[in-house]
């Protein structure tokens, strides 16, 4: 079931949900120059993926990538809305590549919702800094859909 207050952009077309786990890690940024200034840049999550009863049965890595079982997707952003304040945004997320099977292997697109943490830091990157990484903890909730 897709969440009653997902916002109109990302509301999917001829897709329903099939599978829905939460996720608890990290967003990475890493220190570094764009256009002339330092900024934080994301790297990437690190998360373990959770049922519905709290056994992990996956993890979430760069890419973005969700892995479990000897399967993995990645996904590519199709759309985005904001999470609120303090919050990384919402996602709808194609899927760009699949490899085995497994639990995601049927996805044809993802949603990321009810984001918590996960910002990069508003200060801190610095040239004393560069190259150093920031890791902020998140919490998400991930809806695989087929």
């Amino acid at each position: 079931m897709l969440p009653e207050n997902l916002p109109a952009a990302l509301k999917p077309d001829g897709v329903t949900p099939y599978l829905h786990v939460s996720a608890t890690g990290v967003q990475i940024y890493v220190c570094g120059m764009s256009n002339g200034a330092r900024t934080w840049a994301h790297k990437g999550p690190e998360a373990a993926l959770l049922d519905a009863q709290g056994n992990e049965i996956g993890t979430h890595y760069a890419g973005p990538t969700w892995e479990a079982f000897g399967g993995k997707i990645v996904g590519a952003v199709k759309a985005n809305a904001p999470g609120g304040a303090g919050n990384i945004p919402w996602l709808l997320l194609d899927v760009k590549s699949r490899e085995g099977a497994g639990p995601f292997a049927e996805a044809k697109a993802i949603l990321r919702v009810d984001t918590k943490g996960g910002v990069a830091p508003a200060d801190g990157c610095d040239e004393a800094h560069a190259g150093q990484e920031a890791r902020v903890p998140y919490m998400a909730n991930y809806i695989f859909l087929k």
